[in-house]
């Protein structure tokens, strides 16, 4: 069976907070709140109207629900100094990645992430980063996707 992929456009862009939130709350500790969506749709809709910026937004359709999305990845492209190997220092970056509860296992989230991959590669990206749960990691190790040992640290401004 052939997934059908599509990139993601301004009007999924109700499917895709939900989507995401979808994804925040399978997450340790995650605020439950929903109310950022309201202030967050705007902006998202007009990122999603950007056919050549730094963001895409991969989905697929939800077989039984139209209007429904089944999965949804989504990613940026950086900018860092080139360095041995990526001279040029376009980084992809894997952010968001969730399928609706009843559509997993059908293969979705790998074949949303292939077209992700894919935009990344067309995009001139030589490395592409991703922060996996331990459910996630064995899809993306199955994709070529290496752990690497050095840790995250974050500042919140």
């Amino acid at each position: 069976m052939t997934i059908s992929v599509r990139r993601a456009t301004p009007e999924d862009a109700q499917e895709v907070l939900r989507l995401r939130q979808v994804m925040i709350d399978s997450m340790a500790g995650a605020d439950p709140s929903v109310a950022w969506h309201a202030e967050s749709l705007p902006l998202l809709r007009a990122k999603l109207a950007e056919p050549r910026g730094s963001f895409a937004a991969f989905v697929v359709d939800h077989p039984q629900r139209p209007g429904a999305l089944a999965a949804l990845v989504a990613g940026t492209i950086d900018y860092r100094i080139g360095k041995a190997g990526d001279p040029h220092g376009t980084v992809g970056y894997v952010f968001s990645v969730a399928t609706d509860p009843d559509a997993r296992r059908r293969g979705y989230a790998r074949a949303s992430m292939e077209a992700l991959v894919e935009w990344f590669r067309e995009r001139g990206a030589r490395r592409v980063h991703l922060t996996a749960s331990a459910q996630a990691e064995p899809l993306y190790v199955s994709m070529g996707f290496r752990p690497k040992p050095d840790p995250l640290l974050e500042l919140f401004l």
